[in-house]
């Protein structure tokens, strides 16, 4: 692998930093690419790792779905699964990272697909890869700051006396509002200047950093009772509930935690335009966003699985905490200690702050893919939605990214089987959106793609076709049935949803955009 120095462009990356002197590397690039620096490019590596960090954000995924890793597996399926889906993800993240090197703009993944796709192909990949991207990413949006209102609404719980103790559980309308007003702040925080966001975007970084470093080492030490390594290293639950007695079967369920955890990363290449040297720390900020999120997202869950002695208790839904496993971890292990939950309730508020993060980053990256996708025509009122007001903030896509995430949530009040369906697109969706632009990499564009200054050199083609062959692996693992028999209520409804906006993706390509969309154009 090559990681590139100053000096490392190769000749057709290099006449437009000769020819216009002291010009940023990555403006120089995107003019080569044919568009107008546009928006402000205010952001160093270290604010570009930052949105991707807090879009992983491990304490976002591993709060909110530790109950699925506990149920299907538990702490082995928690523990070596987390280590698997880093090291396959990191196969990704750096296919990713090579391609953003050589095509640093905030399309992204639909720009690169293009691009590689050749000539012919290139305005249906284009097409394609950008609608799963966008939706995807929507999707994503919509399932972190809908957990954020639960975690917000357990937190109340507990507040007021918990379950068992007449605590206030709020309807599923209240949830939404939560949701409603989370989404109402966070699209507010991102209409003010790129410079205030990359300030907050590097406080999440921090945040999250912290908050794993502090909780991975108060809840085990609080407890007054904890699990041996024996037990964290080598304890396989098979007592799920849900009719599944195969090993093999339980641990690839229990990978999705630590995959939907492992996502969001494309955010750094989102923010390349706005991004100083954005061939060399574009790339950076993707590969640095997984390994360190590998690292302390394992910490966190060996941390918080130290502190696990009864897991069918943490699981039952008539616990203090409802059946929310994490937060009754938290709150039981400072009430066993000392006779109150509060200090479990305010670690609690740690990760809510980091969820709030997460999914105020998640907006950021929304917005600049549709800014990207709407300035190459690709959506309806294209010429609305990239627009810039005068601090060169997409204002406009904001509040859309915004508006169709809440209106996405909204499928909860008729029926959850159809909300985590709609969700169930943000990990299967996003990672099939990840992954074509590698794929026509080393298909199409084996010899004829020109690498920019971060490169794998000799490895590129064999990291590309694990990255490749990893996401196929996952899109069919996760469409499998979470439980037997299966029914209306128990259908893994992720195939359907898929496959359903593949099915609407194709067909206003075939009866309409194939008729008017070109892909990516030029603005030079």
């Amino acid at each position: 692998m090559v990681a590139g120095g100053e000096n490392m462009y190769l000749p057709t990356h290099s006449s437009a930093q000769n020819d216009q002197g002291s010009i940023d590397s990555g403006t120089a690039r995107l003019n080569e690419l044919g568009y107008k620096q546009e928006l402000k490019r205010d952001l160093s590596v270290l604010s570009n790792f930052a949105f991707s960090f807090a879009i992983i954000s491990v304490i976002t995924g591993i709060t909110t779905l530790y109950n699925t890793g506990l149920k299907y597996g538990g702490p082995v399926s928690m523990t070596y699964g987390w280590l698997v889906a880093s090291g396959f993800t990191m196969f990704v993240g750096l296919s990713m990272a090579e391609i953003c090197s050589s095509y640093p703009t905030s399309g992204g993944l639909y720009y690169w697909s293009a691009k590689l796709a050749g000539s012919q192909w290139a305005p249906f990949a284009s097409w394609i890869t950008g609608w799963f991207n966008i939706v995807g990413q929507w999707a994503v949006t919509t399932s972190i700051d809908f957990s954020l209102a639960q975690l917000l609404q357990v937190i109340i719980l507990l507040s007021t006396g918990g379950k068992n103790g007449g605590g206030y559980e709020a309807s599923k309308y209240v949830v939404i509002a939560m949701h409603g007003g989370i989404l109402l702040i966070h699209a507010t925080l991102n209409s003010l200047p790129i410079s205030v966001l990359s300030f907050f975007g590097q406080l999440a970084a921090a945040w999250n950093l912290l908050c794993v470093v502090l909780l991975t080492i108060i809840i085990p030490s609080v407890a007054t009772e904890r699990a041996s390594a024996k037990f964290v290293f080598t304890h396989f639950n098979t007592d799920n509930g849900e009719g599944i007695n195969n090993k093999l079967y339980i641990f690839v369920l229990g990978l999705l935690m630590s995959q939907y955890t492992l996502s969001g990363y494309d955010a750094s290449a989102h923010m390349t335009e706005e991004t100083k040297h954005a061939d060399k720390n574009g790339p950076r900020g993707i590969i640095s966003a997984v390994g360190i999120s590998a690292i302390f997202g394992w910490l966190y869950i060996l941390g918080v699985t130290f502190a696990v002695t009864n897991i069918p208790y943490l699981l039952d839904e008539d616990n203090d905490a409802s059946g929310y496993a994490i937060a009754e971890v938290f709150y039981s292990v400072f009430k066993n200690r000392y006779g109150s939950g509060v200090g479990g309730i305010l670690c609690l508020g740690l990760a809510a702050v980091a969820v709030f993060f997460c999914g105020m980053s998640s907006i950021t990256s929304n917005s600049r893919m549709v800014y990207a996708f709407s300035r190459d025509g690709a959506m309806p009122l294209s010429s609305v939605w990239h627009r810039v007001n005068r601090q060169e903030v997409p204002i406009n896509a904001v509040w859309l990214s915004a508006s169709i995430s809440f209106c996405m949530a909204l499928t909860y009040l008729g029926s959850t089987v159809a909300f985590q369906a709609m969700v169930s697109i943000a990990t299967i969706g996003l990672y099939i959106a990840y992954a074509l632009p590698i794929f026509f990499r080393v298909t199409l564009a084996r010899k004829s793609f020109v690498p920019g200054p971060f490169n794998l050199g000799r490895y590129s083609i064999l990291v590309g076709w694990i990255a490749v062959t990893w996401v196929a692996i996952i899109s069919i693992l996760f469409s499998l049935p979470v439980a037997y028999p299966v029914t209306n209520e128990t259908l893994n409804y992720t195939p359907v949803a898929v496959g359903g906006l593949l099915l609407l993706i194709v067909l206003t390509w075939t009866l309409s955009a194939r008729h008017w969309f070109r892909g990516p154009k030029t603005n030079i």
